[in-house]
């Protein structure tokens, strides 16, 4: 590994968390899928059904 560590900039989302060596976005997906990466424990489940 090298001084600057294993994380740079996505080109995709913006955020520092393109793993170099893996070639994969910890924060968008992006080199894994085309699909934004997303999970349902995101959002929290608000009284009467609705989410945000």
């Amino acid at each position: 590994m090298n001084k600057d560590g294993p994380h740079k900039m996505c080109r995709r989302c913006g955020s520092h968390s393109y793993h170099k060596t893996k070639k994969v976005c910890a924060n968008c997906g992006f080199g894994k899928t085309a699909k934004l990466r997303t999970y349902g424990w995101q959002n929290k489940h608000m009284s009467g059904g609705r989410k945000r």
